[in-house]
């Protein structure tokens, strides 16, 4: 017995997913006043709302042309905030100019087509839009603090189907077109309806797991944020970065050293799912003590993401960089192991240094900015992570940089 659904019923039954799904994940950032990446993902939600009432409204008046503009803008935007929201959530510039010009360009294309533009009108610009969309947030989805957390493969997955549906779309119809029996059976509105449900339910489930373990992980950041440096004299990432850039013109112009560490955690996830989110709230808590504890007494400390802290500190060698760190290190191992739940993450230390050559001389126009030092301790620190036999690993050289 076969069961076929008309085009009503299947848009009807996708609105009541995504809407659902929708006003769900919107309630819980309000409640939540969830900040970065939850209020983008509650965008994306947002349209994809809009997105199946506008396509609900032309399966009951096909021949109507402004639910179609609608429909296919929300389609582009929603999935551009998902990828937006994974920047954001890995702390990387946020693009919204993008989404907009991608949504606006598919709105135009529809009205210019005008009633004539038939049910496919802008079609093949969505179909573009989406395909660079869901490619983009598939690879953001399992990189940096996102690649960290299992859930995320999850969405990465969902995106990586879109983004593969959506070429075999445009090249079915390209092909074929899209009236053949190709496109409408394996690429057609119905199909589509699938895709769209199975992603949404995705979506939600990680991105809902993704905000929860954060504010799980960084509620003790909001706390210590009620002054411009917080209780604990930790710096938010754009004020240590500025910082930073300041010291480093000043122990260049002065022919000294500066060091910059990165201390990374990367199996917090691990330790949530395992032992469940308090332990791993009490190991970043204790972990972030420790580190200001044990830093130089000058020393500039900011944010790095989740269970991460960066220090900026002056030095006068290579040797007695690698000796801060390395007490950072031990420090760390030690007040970790005094936990009653005697649970220790991996730990990795990364170094970058910047400032006068081994000839005491320094050149100002070759020395590298905070940016670069900071994005080479880092990459230090995840290779001392992975790394079971070397705990402190020094950057790719930059000026003095060994």
């Amino acid at each position: 017995m076969t069961v076929q659904l008309d085009q009503v019923t299947l848009s009807l039954m996708t609105a009541v997913v995504v809407i659902v799904s929708g006003l769900f994940f919107i309630f819980e950032t309000l409640l939540r006043r969830d900040e970065g990446a939850g209020r983008v993902w509650s965008v994306a939600f947002l349209a994809a709302m809009l997105t199946t009432l506008s396509y609900m409204v032309w399966a009951v008046d096909p021949t109507a042309v402004w639910p179609i503009a609608v429909g296919n803008t929300t389609f582009v935007v929603g999935t551009g905030c998902m990828w937006l929201g994974c920047r954001v959530f890995n702390r990387r510039r946020m693009t919204p100019a993008v989404a907009a010009l991608a949504g606006g360009g598919a709105l135009t294309t529809v009205l210019v087509a005008g009633p004539h533009g038939g049910s496919w009108a802008g079609a093949p610009w969505m179909f573009a839009c989406l395909l660079v969309f869901a490619a983009l947030g598939c690879v953001e989805s399992v990189r940096g603090d996102m690649g960290t957390y299992r859930t995320s493969w999850g969405l990465c997955a969902v995106l990586g189907l879109q983004a593969l549906f959506y070429v075999g779309r445009i090249l079915a119809a390209a092909t074929a077109g899209f009236g053949s029996r190709l496109f409408t059976v394996w690429f057609g509105s119905a199909a589509t309806s699938i895709l769209t449900v199975i992603l949404t339910i995705v979506a939600l489930v990680v991105t809902s797991v993704l905000r929860a373990d954060r504010t799980g992980q960084r509620g003790h950041v909001r706390v210590a944020s009620s002054s411009p440096l917080g209780d604990d004299a930790v710096l938010p990432l754009p004020a240590f970065t500025l910082l930073l850039g300041r010291a480093t013109a000043r122990a260049t112009a002065r022919g000294e050293e500066l060091a910059v560490l990165a201390v990374r955690m990367d199996d917090l996830p691990q330790i949530s799912m395992a032992f469940g989110s308090e332990s791993a709230r009490d190991i970043a808590e204790s972990s972030r003590a420790s580190v200001l504890r044990h830093a130089p007494a000058l020393a500039l400390v900011g944010e790095d993401g989740r269970g991460g802290l960066l220090l900026a500190a002056s030095v006068s060698s290579e040797p007695d960089a690698r000796r801060q760190a390395g007490i950072v290190h031990r420090g760390l191992l030690e007040d970790l192991g005094d936990l009653a739940a005697g649970i220790i993450p991996v730990i990795g230390i990364g170094l970058m240094l910047a400032g006068a050559d081994d000839d005491g001389d320094a050149d100002p126009d070759a020395a590298p900015g905070p940016v670069q030092l900071i994005e080479g301790a880092r990459e230090a620190a995840r290779r001392a992570a992975s790394d079971s036999g070397e705990s402190v690993r020094v950057g790719a050289a930059g000026l003095s940089a060994r």
